[in-house]
């Protein structure tokens, strides 16, 4: 029991931290909506402390199935109106001044003619001040400015990748890039579960399928510490843990109440072993 801002003693809530290994599991569609479907599931069971990905340059530079399929039905599309073989129902409108265009290929060139050219000044003066002046016109003027962020990430097609660190990071998730070589991003994810460890926390998510995780799992469950894998196949890491749960479900946001409940076995205080529910305490559904 704690005392909360209130004086009222509550049961302490839990602590979750959420590892998230990218290389393995990578999102299968947008990945700022498949890290708040993943937070969603991991704050049933607690406060998340902590959100990290792990993954090599690799992950950053691929192009999924669904991105390439997405862009070239957009190619298509745009090649479409530009003919005036396809009429939109609604203009595209900008999202930063509410000009009305007759095609994405039109609004696209507004806005780089008008608004990118904007942002790059905007930069070029920032980068000419310094100290509390630099930081003030950066929260104003930059990352402040969220009409034009947001309408940057619908229309500034990435040079590299497909923009999954900013969308992750957009997401409030920590990601951080390892070195390619064979393993590092296991050791680093191995190196943030002992840390968590060592910060007292009560359950720990692990996005993977990866074999090499067993014993860490095992650890943790040697220090009373909850486990759920996400992934797509119940096998190793499963078994090892008090939940396991599908990551397309997870994405898709299909997961019910039922989908959650532990099938770990706990001595009870008579001794005898029994089927329980690791987060009976939980009040968050």
């Amino acid at each position: 029991m704690v005392r909360n801002k209130q004086g009222v003693y509550a049961p302490r809530q839990k602590k979750v931290v959420v590892l998230w290994d990218l290389d393995n599991k990578p999102p299968r569609g947008p990945p700022y909506e498949a890290a708040l479907a993943l937070k969603t599931v991991a704050k049933k069971f607690g406060e998340v402390v902590d959100m990290s990905a792990y993954a090599n340059g690799h992950a950053f530079i691929h192009l999924p199935q669904w991105v390439l399929q997405k862009r070239r039905e957009r190619r298509s599309l745009d090649i479409l109106e530009r003919k005036g073989i396809v009429t939109p129902a609604e203009p595209y409108i900008c999202g930063v001044c509410g000009r009305k265009c007759k095609t994405d290929l039109d609004l696209k060139k507004h806005f780089k003619q008008l608004h990118e050219r904007e942002r790059q000044k905007k930069l070029n003066r920032m980068q000419s001040l310094k100290g509390k002046k630099h930081q003030r016109f950066k929260e104003r003027h930059i990352s402040g400015n969220h009409k034009y962020n947001e309408a940057a990430r619908s229309l500034i097609k990435p040079r590299i990748g497909y923009g999954l660190a900013s969308e992750l990071r957009r997401a409030g998730v920590y990601v951080k890039k390892v070195e390619d070589k064979p393993q590092a991003a296991d050791w680093a994810l191995k190196r943030q579960m002992q840390h968590s460890l060592s910060r007292g926390i009560d359950w720990l998510f692990l996005v993977s399928d990866d074999k090499d995780f067993v014993e860490m799992l095992r650890r943790a469950r040697e220090s009373n510490l909850g486990t759920v894998v996400v992934g797509d196949w119940d096998r190793c890491l499963g078994r090892h843990a008090d939940l396991w749960v599908s990551w397309v479900e997870v994405e898709n946001g299909e997961l019910t109440k039922k989908d959650l409940v532990s099938k770990r076995r706990m001595r009870s205080d008579d001794g005898l072993f029994g089927f329980g529910i690791r987060w009976w305490e939980c009040e968050y559904w």
